[in-house]
Protein backbone atom coordinates (compact mmCIF):
# COMPACT_ATOMS: atom_id res chain seq x y z
CA UNK A 1 0.00 0.00 0.00
CA UNK A 2 1.37 3.65 -0.88
CA UNK A 3 -0.94 6.54 0.03
CA UNK A 4 -0.57 8.87 -3.20
CA UNK A 5 -2.80 11.78 -4.30
CA UNK A 6 -4.52 11.78 -7.14
CA UNK A 7 -2.10 13.28 -9.77
CA UNK A 8 0.58 11.41 -7.91
CA UNK A 9 -1.28 8.55 -8.90
CA UNK A 10 -2.13 9.48 -12.55
CA UNK A 11 1.87 10.24 -12.58
CA UNK A 12 2.45 7.09 -11.33
CA UNK A 13 -0.19 4.66 -13.93
CA UNK A 14 1.66 6.93 -17.07
CA UNK A 15 5.17 5.99 -16.05
CA UNK A 16 3.73 2.64 -15.76
CA UNK A 17 4.63 2.15 -11.93
CA UNK A 18 0.95 1.32 -10.81
CA UNK A 19 -2.10 0.17 -13.25
CA UNK A 20 -5.73 0.88 -12.65
CA UNK A 21 -8.85 0.61 -14.80
CA UNK A 22 -10.60 3.81 -16.61
CA UNK A 23 -13.22 4.14 -14.09
CA UNK A 24 -10.49 5.05 -11.49
CA UNK A 25 -8.22 6.85 -13.87
CA UNK A 26 -11.54 8.77 -14.25
CA UNK A 27 -12.07 9.17 -10.68
CA UNK A 28 -8.53 10.15 -10.18
CA UNK A 29 -8.99 12.61 -13.05
CA UNK A 30 -12.29 14.08 -11.34
CA UNK A 31 -10.86 14.41 -7.79
CA UNK A 32 -7.17 16.33 -9.34
CA UNK A 33 -10.32 19.09 -8.93
CA UNK A 34 -9.96 19.41 -5.17
CA UNK A 35 -6.90 20.96 -2.96
CA UNK A 36 -7.43 18.99 -0.04
CA UNK A 37 -9.49 16.18 1.46
CA UNK A 38 -11.53 18.90 3.21
CA UNK A 39 -12.69 20.55 0.52
CA UNK A 40 -13.60 17.04 -0.75
CA UNK A 41 -15.61 16.63 1.93
CA UNK A 42 -17.16 20.23 1.67
CA UNK A 43 -18.47 19.50 -2.10
CA UNK A 44 -19.18 16.05 -1.23
CA UNK A 45 -21.48 17.11 1.47
CA UNK A 46 -23.03 20.03 -0.43
CA UNK A 47 -23.62 17.75 -3.30
CA UNK A 48 -25.15 14.79 -1.76
CA UNK A 49 -28.85 15.42 -1.58
CA UNK A 50 -28.83 16.26 -5.17
CA UNK A 51 -29.11 13.04 -6.55
CA UNK A 52 -27.01 9.90 -8.97
CA UNK A 53 -26.91 8.68 -12.02
CA UNK A 54 -26.55 5.12 -13.12
CA UNK A 55 -23.88 5.01 -15.77
CA UNK A 56 -22.93 2.49 -17.88
CA UNK A 57 -19.69 2.92 -20.13
CA UNK A 58 -20.30 1.78 -23.66
CA UNK A 59 -17.06 0.72 -25.28
CA UNK A 60 -16.95 1.71 -29.07
CA UNK A 61 -14.15 -0.54 -31.29
CA UNK A 62 -11.96 2.15 -33.08
CA UNK A 63 -9.23 1.02 -35.91
CA UNK A 64 -6.62 2.04 -33.50
CA UNK A 65 -7.89 1.69 -30.00
CA UNK A 66 -11.12 2.22 -28.02
CA UNK A 67 -13.51 4.74 -26.79
CA UNK A 68 -15.70 4.52 -23.88
CA UNK A 69 -18.18 6.14 -23.82
CA UNK A 70 -20.09 7.88 -21.19
CA UNK A 71 -23.76 9.28 -20.47
CA UNK A 72 -23.97 12.60 -22.36
CA UNK A 73 -21.93 11.82 -25.42
CA UNK A 74 -23.00 12.04 -28.62
CA UNK A 75 -22.07 8.48 -29.56
CA UNK A 76 -23.85 7.06 -26.50
CA UNK A 77 -26.42 5.07 -26.95
CA UNK A 78 -30.18 6.00 -25.92
CA UNK A 79 -30.36 2.07 -24.61
CA UNK A 80 -27.41 0.96 -23.41
CA UNK A 81 -26.71 -2.53 -22.51
CA UNK A 82 -26.93 -2.05 -18.78
CA UNK A 83 -26.97 -5.98 -18.08
CA UNK A 84 -24.57 -7.56 -21.12
CA UNK A 85 -27.56 -9.56 -22.43
CA UNK A 86 -28.25 -7.97 -25.62
CA UNK A 87 -24.12 -8.65 -26.28
CA UNK A 88 -24.08 -5.16 -28.27
CA UNK A 89 -20.49 -4.83 -30.02
CA UNK A 90 -20.29 -1.08 -31.48
CA UNK A 91 -17.13 -0.16 -33.72
CA UNK A 92 -15.94 1.62 -36.72
CA UNK A 93 -13.00 1.42 -38.83
CA UNK A 94 -12.09 4.98 -38.31
CA UNK A 95 -9.19 5.82 -35.92
CA UNK A 96 -9.75 7.18 -32.98
CA UNK A 97 -8.70 10.80 -33.94
CA UNK A 98 -10.99 10.99 -36.83
CA UNK A 99 -13.88 10.35 -34.21
CA UNK A 100 -12.40 12.60 -32.27
CA UNK A 101 -11.87 15.48 -35.14
CA UNK A 102 -15.64 14.88 -36.39
CA UNK A 103 -17.08 14.57 -32.56
CA UNK A 104 -18.52 17.89 -30.81
CA UNK A 105 -19.95 16.62 -27.48
CA UNK A 106 -17.54 14.51 -25.60
CA UNK A 107 -17.74 12.39 -22.68
CA UNK A 108 -15.46 9.68 -23.29
CA UNK A 109 -12.14 8.13 -22.27
CA UNK A 110 -9.76 7.19 -25.08
CA UNK A 111 -8.09 3.86 -24.76
CA UNK A 112 -5.12 3.60 -27.04
CA UNK A 113 -3.49 0.76 -24.92
CA UNK A 114 -3.67 -0.19 -21.37
CA UNK A 115 -1.21 2.48 -19.68
CA UNK A 116 -2.12 5.35 -22.23
CA UNK A 117 -5.73 7.22 -21.64
CA UNK A 118 -7.21 10.24 -22.33
CA UNK A 119 -10.41 11.89 -20.55
CA UNK A 120 -12.45 13.84 -22.66
CA UNK A 121 -15.57 15.70 -21.38
CA UNK A 122 -17.25 18.82 -22.72
CA UNK A 123 -20.73 18.10 -21.22
CA UNK A 124 -22.32 19.80 -17.80
CA UNK A 125 -22.10 17.22 -15.44
CA UNK A 126 -25.72 16.18 -13.59
CA UNK A 127 -26.84 16.56 -10.29
CA UNK A 128 -24.10 19.70 -9.24
CA UNK A 129 -21.24 17.18 -9.71
CA UNK A 130 -18.01 17.98 -11.18
CA UNK A 131 -16.13 16.87 -14.10
CA UNK A 132 -12.76 15.42 -14.30
CA UNK A 133 -10.06 17.30 -15.41
CA UNK A 134 -8.88 16.26 -19.21
CA UNK A 135 -5.62 14.35 -19.12
CA UNK A 136 -4.33 12.91 -21.35
CA UNK A 137 -1.63 9.97 -20.78
CA UNK A 138 0.76 11.34 -23.76
CA UNK A 139 1.48 14.89 -22.18
CA UNK A 140 1.83 15.69 -18.60
CA UNK A 141 0.47 19.14 -18.98
CA UNK A 142 -2.37 19.25 -17.05
CA UNK A 143 -3.68 21.79 -14.75
CA UNK A 144 -3.85 20.18 -11.37
CA UNK A 145 -4.23 21.90 -8.52
CA UNK A 146 -3.74 18.83 -5.62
Amino acid sequence: FQWSSPPEAIERFKSQEIWFPPPQFYEFCRLCNFSSLGELHKFSSARSLEGCERWMPVMLNAADGFIQLLPGDELYPEDPDYTGEKKIIMSTDKKVEDLMKEGGIFHRIVIKNINNLAIYVNIQAKYKHINPLMINCDNSDYNSRL
